[in-house]
């Protein structure tokens, strides 16, 4: 499965007696912050994820969990969870009962989302 992953160390291997020289990637999932690793032959390609970042007003958080944000159209967007970082969690949790207007950066990478930041 591919996951959008920021690369933080790529070796390479010398070329085999039959083969190709390879490659050694060393990732960070961007989401889960998860290390992978992955050997690819130095004649293949990448795939290299496109990798947005949208910001947000955070109106409301329910009780389940959930953020209600307010989209640049007006419009209400009420599909994403907080986040698992205890430090931002804190972060939103505790501006939002101190009634700050708060703003949530949300980075968006193959089909998912999550709140990784939050603006002053």
């Amino acid at each position: 499965k591919c996951l959008p992953c920021r690369v933080v160390e790529v070796s390479t291997s010398k070329t085999g007696k039959h083969g190709h020289a390879k490659c050694h990637f060393v990732a960070i999932d961007i989401f889960t912050g998860k290390k992978l690793e992955d050997i690819v032959p130095s004649s293949h390609n990448c795939d290299v994820p496109h990798v947005n970042r949208t910001e947000y007003q955070l109106i409301d958080i329910s009780e389940d969990g959930f953020v209600s944000l307010l989209t640049d159209n007006g419009n209400t967007k009420d599909d994403l969870k907080l986040p698992t970082d205890e430090t931002l969690l804190g972060q939103i949790k505790d501006g939002f009962a101190e009634g700050k207007d708060l703003v949530v950066s949300v980075m968006s990478a193959m089909g998912e989302e999550q709140i990784n930041a939050l603006k002053d």
